[in-house]
């Protein structure tokens, strides 16, 4: 699996037969933040202090970056990769005896039919097997159905439940220091922020993109252009495909380097900081071959209330960002990101006692690029 990643470090991103829509400037043109992590396991304040500002001036313009020495295992990262596989590798038939919509909480297998609800007039050539920070069946917010908490469910595949749980486990680790080190970046209390964090909703996805023939469009991607919903999200990424809006609002390729994940920031920082810190819009363009990711999206609990820090509270981010609890901002985004779920909604067995918006308010506009990679005015 280690050659997967090293191979595609090197691989072209350019879509099949890729519109215009899908463009994006490359990366050999643009200097990619790299961000060493070093300083977060030596237990030293001044070497987190330093590994902070640079999380914190990256999370200000670019709103992604890579980061390396990170602490996980390179033995660990490959093992969860090969589990990965070997899911999604199954019959169909088997795959789908765990299918997410069997549950309340989104647990499980999605095929790629269930992304979006409005297959298949688009298509989100991906599917995944999702899983998130173990809570009891007796958590009230599990008993209460539909707020993304509760038990896994687990494949019958030996050893598998061991290896993709060690793998949550480490990933969930390095976002709480990565916690720490932005608490300590905004300037305020050591942990004022990590206090959210008991039950989060805080998901790991084991994605796999699927081969097809289909040209890249805007109507069929691998995954179609969002933000993430919570505080930021961890992802390994076995391939190319990736495109993040930059700070100029220009889609750029953003292709996996050996050795890191990729980080980008979620709607819940770019709510505390005020703005400050950018919640990344990204994508992965259809480039029609198999590829494979992890992503952890690093959440709060559900009834965590998101808004503005006091040292960033002004009348203009009061505004902008009022309160929301952070479950159900998730809940607002994911209802009618799966099929299963817009279904459920449309025929009244989801009741959300809150609205649902047709978009993320976090949504930056795209400027547009040319076919000869250059951004036009």
């Amino acid at each position: 699996m280690r050659d997967l990643l090293d191979t595609a470090a090197t691989d072209t991103a350019t879509p099949i037969d890729g519109t215009d829509d899908q463009i994006a400037l490359s990366a050999e043109n643009v200097e990619l933040p790299v961000i060493d992590l070093s300083g977060l396991h030596t237990g030293s304040q001044e070497d987190m202090a330093a590994v902070a500002k640079a999380l914190g001036d990256a999370a200000r313009t670019s709103g992604f970056f890579y980061i390396r020495n990170h602490g996980v295992d390179q033995g660990l990262i490959d093992a969860a990769l090969a589990a990965s596989r070997e899911f999604h590798d199954q019959t169909r038939s088997y795959k789908m005896k765990y299918w997410s919509g069997f549950t309340t909480h989104h647990r499980g297998y999605v095929p790629f039919e269930e992304n979006g609800s409005d297959f298949p007039k688009k298509i989100n050539f991906n599917e995944a097997w999702d899983m998130s920070f173990e809570a009891p069946a007796d958590h009230p917010d599990y008993l209460a159905g539909w707020r993304m908490t509760g038990p896994n469910i687990w494949p019958d595949l030996p050893g598998w439940k061991e290896t993709i749980s060690s793998y949550y486990d480490a990933i969930f680790g390095l976002g709480l220091k990565m916690l720490s080190a932005l608490e300590f970046e905004l300037g305020v209390e050591s942990g004022t922020l990590i206090k959210y964090i008991n039950n989060p909703t805080s998901q790991l996805r084991l994605l796999k993109y699927v081969e097809n023939d289909m040209p890249a469009s805007k109507d069929t991607v691998g995954i179609g252009a969002h933000s993430d919903f919570e505080c930021f999200t961890i992802l390994l990424q076995g391939g190319p495909g990736l495109q993040v809006l930059n700070a100029d609002d220009y889609w750029m390729e953003a292709p996996p380097l050996p050795g890191t994940f990729i980080v980008n920031i979620g709607d819940i920082f770019e709510t505390w900081s005020g703005g400050q810190y950018k919640s990344t819009q990204h994508r992965v363009t259809n480039i029609g071959r198999e590829r494979y990711s992890m992503p952890l999206f690093f959440g709060l609990d559900y009834d965590a209330v998101v808004e503005p820090l006091p040292k960033f509270r002004t009348p203009e981010t009061i505004e902008k960002y009022p309160p929301i609890k952070a479950g159900e901002h998730l809940m607002r985004m994911t209802v009618n990101a799966f099929r299963y779920m817009a279904d459920a909604y449309a025929k009244g067995k989801i009741k959300l006692d809150y609205d649902v918006p047709d978009d993320n308010p976090f949504k930056r506009k795209a400027k547009q690029i040319d076919r000869t990679g250059v951004a036009a005015e």
